[in-house]
């Protein structure tokens, strides 16, 4: 092979590489995350049960649950409305510390306003974890979370 093909062989391939790896930073620079509301849920459970599961056995609870769309059900400690008017809804038993903290998508917050402490509610999100602390109690974290049911 003579000296001009192989600079072009090796023009074109660096071309190919650079093209493709513009389209994928493309791609995933613009994606956007499914609405939680068409998700259906993995597992539906009570706020005191899915902190039990947690509380007894962390490690496959996190199997069971990370990343999975969770429907719970339990009544509301606390509603939280940050600097930035985000939204928070703290789910679980008053007199334990441990909770469920749910992080509203921003595309329903409107729905989390009108909540009310103390009144039940079923919360649909997706589980990022567990945070145990014994001092000021342990939380299961759910995110991009959305009301689907309030009484």
């Amino acid at each position: 092979m003579n000296r001009r093909k192989i600079i072009f062989y090796v023009f074109f391939s660096l071309l190919v590489i650079i093209g493709a790896a513009g389209i994928y930073i493309y791609r995933e620079y613009n994606r956007s995350h499914r609405d939680t509301a068409e998700l259906k849920p993995n597992y539906t459970i009570s706020a005191t049960e899915l902190l039990k599961e947690f509380e007894i056995d962390e490690k496959s609870s996190n199997n069971k649950y990370w990343d999975k769309v969770l429907k719970v059900d339990g009544i509301i400690k606390e509603l939280i409305k940050d600097e930035k008017g985000f939204y928070s809804v703290i789910l679980g038993d008053t007199a334990s510390l441990s909770s469920v903290r749910c992080s509203i998508d921003s595309l329903h917050s409107n729905k989390a306003a009108s909540l009310q402490k103390g009144n039940s509610v079923a919360i649909k999100g997706i589980c990022t974890g567990f945070n145990a602390d014994e001092l000021l109690g342990s939380d299961v974290i759910l995110v991009r979370s959305i009301i689907t049911q309030k009484n």
